[in-house]
């Protein structure tokens, strides 16, 4: 799951295909690497041409989606900010934690009724399975890789403001972004595997000696876009279908609390 920045990676063969679920209509991309069998998909989380601000992005509809279609393990890229003197423009970080400071997006599947109720673990919500194989991965390519990041999610679209930047520094924030919740928390809701590869783009409000534009982190983002492709591609490569963690068990105590 990306979007721009991510142009260098390739599919062969790809083809667009529609998927109508519960909660919208959403279009992905399927195709293949080089020598590889299983299929591919990727999906732009802001729609075609980046339309899509970050609070009205369909986060439901795009992990139903990929749930119908079989998918079990998500890479996720994201463009964030730093907040930590550790972590540098350019830099490619693995999330570890997250902090929630979204208002007014859907969280979950398991609204109750036939549904039923689900309270999802989220100890872990990055796989750490999934991330071992891009650090494997990041090292056969050549590609450092920052560890152990708390994301700070925003609800945007506008950035933030020095004061809530100091606040999320004093909390454990790492790095912030507005994506990645209820993101990877669907995606624990459906049993998947889910990692966040995070591209620096910026340095955050009141720690940067400029203001903070879009336009920044596009070019930013491609800049470190090439890497990332390399970086992902090498991961599909190594990596297995089968999943030998406990985010296959997010959603087993749905209607037990």
């Amino acid at each position: 799951m990306g979007g721009t920045g991510l142009e260098n990676l390739i599919l062969q063969d790809a083809r667009t295909e529609t998927i109508t679920t519960p909660y919208g209509v959403v279009t992905v991309d399927i195709g293949h690497f080089g020598g590889q069998n299983a299929p591919l998909v990727f999906m732009s989380r802001h729609g075609k041409g980046h339309t899509l601000p970050p609070h009205l992005v369909n986060y439901r509809a795009n992990i139903w989606a990929l749930q119908e279609l079989g998918v079990r393990k998500i890479i996720a890229t994201a463009a964030v900010g730093s907040l930590a003197s550790r972590l540098q423009l350019g830099d490619i970080v693995l999330m570890d934690q997250f902090l929630d400071f979204t208002k007014s997006r859907p969280h979950t599947f398991y609204e109750g009724g036939e549904q039923g109720v689900l309270h999802v673990d989220m100890t872990e919500p990055y796989c750490k399975s999934l991330q071992a194989v891009i650090r494997v991965a990041g090292e056969a390519v050549g590609v450092p890789l920052e560890e152990g990041a708390t994301y700070v999610c925003t609800e945007g679209p506008r950035f933030e403001t020095p004061a809530e930047i100091r606040m999320y520094q004093m909390l454990g924030g790492e790095c912030v972004g507005m994506t990645s919740v209820p993101e990877v928390v669907l995606a624990k809701e459906c049993g998947m595997c889910y990692a966040t590869i995070g591209m620096i783009t910026n340095e955050a409000a009141g720690i940067a000696d400029h203001p903070l534009t879009h336009e920044e982190v596009i070019v930013s983002m491609k800049a470190t876009g090439k890497t990332v492709a390399q970086l992902i591609q090498e991961t599909f490569r190594i990596l297995r279908p089968e999943q030998d963690c406990r985010c296959q068990l997010g959603n087993s105590e749905v209607g037990k609390f």
